[in-house]
């Protein structure tokens, strides 16, 4: 935990057929940090899950950032486990794979506020550990292209996509050609129909690292125990 580039919280699944299922679609275990084979498919799946293989399978809570001059990793566990202790778990009926701008990705059913709520919690608590954006951060989120809103985010909280721009989502594929998306979706609804939970329930905050040497990996699962959404 204390050489590693940057940090991020995710949720991540707990050990299991899912977590097993989604670690051989990417061919990144973030557990053991460790490649593995993907599944025997009739599609290049190493080629079309070349991003997300590199922040292994998770869904942000609060995007990766550098810890500020001064913090350390004892403050950032230290933090977390603050968090969980008060954040109550969140509860949704369900995942279902859909389209999202041009790539696939698992997205919860239901009512999202509670996930909403703490997520932006966890972001906002966080935030003193982070360091700025340098400008070379900045220009990899071509502020060009966001809208107002997001530019303001980007500046305030270091991403684009949180508070009201969040969207809960855990990405499975780059972005497809048209010819392939089709393809790939039907592959993944067949992979992954044994497995998707229901309910799906969010009951632990994962903290992932990133080494020098590549991939994010699991660091520390931070199970919540609290009864607030917010705060």
């Amino acid at each position: 935990m204390l050489d590693m580039k940057r940090f991020a919280v995710y949720y991540a699944p707990p050990p299991g057929a899912f977590a097993d299922l989604a670690a051989r679609w990417l061919g990144w275990d973030a557990v053991s940090g460790q490649a593995c084979a993907p599944p025997d498919l009739d599609l290049p799946v190493a080629e079309i899950t070349a991003e997300p293989r590199r922040y292994g399978f998770h869904g942000t809570v609060k995007p990766p950032f550098r810890l500020a001059p001064g913090a350390t990793p004892g403050d950032l566990d230290a933090a977390m486990k603050g968090l969980a202790g008060r954040l109550a778990p969140v509860l949704l009926p369900g995942l279902r794979l859909a389209s999202l701008d041009g790539f696939l990705a698992l997205v919860p059913e239901g009512d999202t506020t509670p996930l909403q709520r703490l997520a932006a919690t966890v972001v906002r608590n966080l935030d003193p550990l982070r360091a700025p954006l340098t400008e070379a951060e900045i220009a990899r989120r071509r502020p060009e292209r966001l809208t107002p809103p997001q530019r303001a985010l980007l500046e305030r909280w270091g991403y684009p996509h949180v508070m009201e721009e969040f969207r809960f989502h855990l990405t499975l594929t780059d972005r497809l050609p048209v010819g392939m998306a089709g393809r790939a979706q039907a592959a993944l609804a067949a992979h992954f129909a044994p497995v998707l939970p229901r309910p799906f329930v969010i009951d632990a905050l994962c903290l992932f690292g990133e080494p020098k040497d590549g991939g994010f990996r699991l660091l520390h699962r931070y199970d919540l125990a609290g009864r607030d959404g917010a705060g």
